[in-house]
């Protein structure tokens, strides 16, 4: 009988299972990059062809998904993550916690962390670069630090989140009459599931959260308090669900609740590690201003901005105030800040400024979150494949088939670094190019 009601899913999802099976064989997914993008190519088709088979009865989706979700994330726990070293990152930065001192302050290559150097300090890099995590992080980290096989029981636990995260887009399907076949594009995505079970991402944690809170305000009544914790852990996660705050707080119905509940606990979370900083973590700021790789629009924005020697006409007029003032003291701090890569971080912030302005109005929380993550994501000098994780739950309920699209494109950027290849153009162009094209014939934020 159980076998009868989970039979479709399985059967939808036999191609998806055997991709994966190909990347455990795979096994050193770094080390064979063209037969990783081909197979995880593959399983985007896969992915598009199953939930297209999907005819699942009433009492018998929500099995049948979560048991392909689980039997996935299965198959790739055990697969190094030598895509990507961040897990080792959280790792160090738990035994860190763990050991008393402040990952904030001290970074790996600090003397006085010294004792705790060892194997996975050895595999570390950006060894200079004190933590960017918030404390709802490391203390899931710290709990991973604690026990033996670090790396693969914060894989399991980051994984376990990931089901969650599954769970909550199919009850938000049952909530608004939708197909929970939607919930396959985000439960079956073999990007999601690289990028938490095979690689361990931290931002599993932060879009469970952010599940959880759509899921508090798509009662009947919106659940405030609960959907303000949720909220709170989102940001305590991973700093960036801070900006869809107002969204949620008008869906709440008790904006002013909402707003305070999130305030206290963001405040209790974060103040003491601002005070300890005094201000802004240096992990932060170093990662604001130094990090950049596949941003959308900055990657051809700064090479613009270079090819139309913007630095020189900025360094003439910098030159005609200096003399004109004659505040030479004053002007000379702005010239180490004269170059493309800045110039267009601060064009793209000022856009971002305004399309959040222009997101902050939609009235639908899931529509909101969605349009407010992918504009964070278009406006960014930074796309990691794991950053996508972000806007596809939403993705996945509405259809959105630009970002299920990308899902299966971001793959490609791993090229650069194992492969060899070149970003731009042909890459970046790879990836980019089908996407807004996509994006510009599928506008529709707000239709289900």
């Amino acid at each position: 009988m159980i076998f009868q009601s989970i039979r479709p899913a399985l059967s939808a999802a036999g191609p998806l299972l055997l991709v994966h099976v190909a990347l455990l064989v795979t096994w050193d997914l770094a080390a064979r990059p063209w037969l990783t993008v081909a197979l995880l190519s593959a399983g985007s088709v896969a992915l598009w062809w199953a939930v297209g088979r999907l005819r699942v009865q009433p009492g018998s989706q929500v099995v049948g998904v979560l048991l392909v979700a689980l039997l996935l994330r299965l198959l790739l726990l055990p697969v190094p993550p030598t895509l990507s070293d961040d897990v080792l990152r959280y790792v160090w930065d738990g035994r860190v916690v763990a050991a008393g001192s402040n990952p904030y302050l001290l970074a790996p290559e600090d003397p006085a962390l010294a004792s705790l150097q060892g194997p996975v300090w050895r595999s570390l890099s950006h060894r200079d670069v004190p933590t960017v995590y918030p404390p709802l992080a490391l203390g899931l980290f710290s709990i991973a630090a604690r026990l033996a096989a670090s790396v693969h029981v914060l894989k399991l636990l980051l994984s376990a989140f990931d089901l969650l995260t599954c769970l909550l887009l199919i009850r938000l399907c049952a909530a608004f009459g939708l197909p929970v076949a939607r919930a396959a594009w985000y439960a079956w995505n073999p990007l999601v599931v690289l990028e938490t079970a095979g690689m361990g991402h931290v931002d599993a944690l932060g879009v469970a959260l952010v599940a959880a809170t759509l899921f508090a305000l798509s009662r009947s009544r919106p659940r405030a308090l609960s959907a303000a914790a949720a909220a709170a852990g989102a940001v305590l996660a991973k700093l960036v669900p801070i900006v869809v705050l107002p969204i949620w707080a008008r869906a709440s119905r008790r904006p002013w609740v909402f707003a305070g509940v999130v305030a206290v606990l963001i405040v209790a979370g974060l103040g003491p590690i601002a005070l300890s900083a005094r201000g802004v973590p240096p992990g932060i700021t170093r990662f604001a201003i130094s990090w950049e790789f596949n941003g959308p629009l900055y990657e051809p924005l700064w090479r613009l901005s270079e090819r139309l020697d913007v630095t020189a006409r900025v360094e003439r007029r910098l030159d005609a105030v200096k003399i004109a003032t004659e505040r030479h003291e004053l002007w000379n701090r702005f010239y180490p800040f004269n170059y493309p890569q800045l110039h267009a971080k601060l064009v793209l912030a000022a856009a971002l400024g305004l399309t959040l302005i222009a997101c902050w109005r939609i009235r639908d929380p899931i529509d909101g979150t969605g349009a407010v993550f992918g504009a964070i994501l278009i406006f960014s000098a930074t796309v990691y494949p794991w950053y996508l994780l972000w806007v596809l739950p939403t993705a996945a309920l509405r259809q959105r088939r630009a970002w299920l699209l990308l899902s299966g494109l971001m793959p490609l950027s791993y090229l650069p670094q194992f492969a060899g290849v070149d970003l731009m153009p042909w890459i970046f162009a790879a990836i980019w190019v089908p996407f807004f094209a996509t994006l510009a014939l599928d506008r529709r934020w707000s239709t289900a």
